[in-house]
């Protein structure tokens, strides 16, 4: 993923968010609807879940050093599972407990006019919010592969992140005009109440599988099933120089570590192993360019050998 095609991601969803929520909080103020408090908190949190992302983003930047060798990639991933952890806290379960709070203690709608509109507007900035996350994920998803697999495989979680973000906004927002509009022509508020219980079920549901999936990256991930081929496949492609085993490893979302011990055979002249090596280094970047770091081990080759490449995801 292009960081530029993440920020612009970003910060569509921070400035929509952000006009949202000053909008949401006015309406709750005016018409005393749990389910406007719950949109309200919820924009707020996603709000500071983009500035999260975009820190996480700049940090990762640094040049590696004495401490971090490998440099800090990861901490894209850090921030990213940072941000499932305020979604499932500020929103989900402060959604839920303002739902409670309703069907405990109902009182009536005020100026329901007021949330009705600014949830209106609210779907159409988060529309478009969602509209340039798609743009900006369509730019690096694979060909024929469905968002869900997107989702799940992508290494560059900011995407992944704000494209559920975004959905999860918009089907909040519908809920929430639900629960509010049969609030207004029923006069029962238990229907706004029950509109926040479904608000705060939803981000629930959604952090819950941001940060299953962004646990995975932070343990670390391994190179793709296409990527291990791709990059076994140049190592055979290679004359005289056997793959004995393989291991990968995400040292950040555009860093792939790549360890392999080839086989060589034993009256082959030191230079021309060396020569080997480099031609092998030469053909993985070219097949896999994330292929950033690589490391290999030179042995003898015996017949008996069986490759064992790291098993893709």
């Amino acid at each position: 993923m292009s960081a530029s095609g993440g920020n612009k991601a970003i910060l569509a969803a921070f400035l929509a968010n952000m006009g949202i929520a000053i909008a949401k909080f006015v309406a709750w103020l005016l018409s005393g609807s749990a389910s406007m408090l719950a949109e309200a908190i919820h924009s707020v949190a996603d709000s500071g879940n983009q500035l999260l992302l975009m820190l996480g983003g700049r940090r990762a930047r640094r040049a590696a050093d004495e401490e971090h060798p490998f440099g800090y990639g990861r901490e894209r991933y850090v921030y990213a599972f940072v941000v499932a952890i305020i979604l499932f806290s500020v929103g989900g379960l402060f959604s839920i407990y303002e739902g409670v709070d309703k069907l405990t203690h109902p009182h009536e709608l005020e100026n329901v006019w007021i949330p009705i509109g600014v949830l209106i507007i609210a779907i159409g900035l988060e529309s478009f919010s969602l509209r340039t996350a798609v743009k900006e994920s369509n730019l690096v998803r694979k060909p024929g592969e469905s968002w869900v697999a997107f989702v799940r495989h992508a290494k560059a979680p900011e995407l992944p992140v704000v494209l559920l973000e975004d959905i999860a906004a918009l089907l909040g927002l519908v809920l929430a005009l639900l629960g509010v509009g049969l609030t207004a022509i029923t006069g029962n508020s238990t229907f706004d109440a029950i509109g926040t219980l479904a608000i705060g079920t939803l981000l629930i549901l959604v952090a819950v599988t941001l940060g299953i999936e962004t646990k995975s990256l932070l343990v670390g991930e391994g190179a793709t099933r296409a990527d291990a081929a791709a990059i076994t496949a140049a190592i055979g492609g290679a004359a005289g120089v056997r793959l004995i085993h393989m291991k990968t490893l995400y040292l950040g979302p555009d860093e792939l570590l790549v360890a392999a011990k080839l086989g060589f055979d034993a009256d082959k002249p030191l230079a021309d192993v060396a020569a080997d090596i480099n031609e092998v280094e030469n053909r993985i970047r070219s097949a896999v360019p994330v292929a950033r770091v690589i490391y290999l081990e030179p042995d003898l080759y015996r017949a008996d050998a069986v490759a064992r490449p790291t098993s893709g995801h």
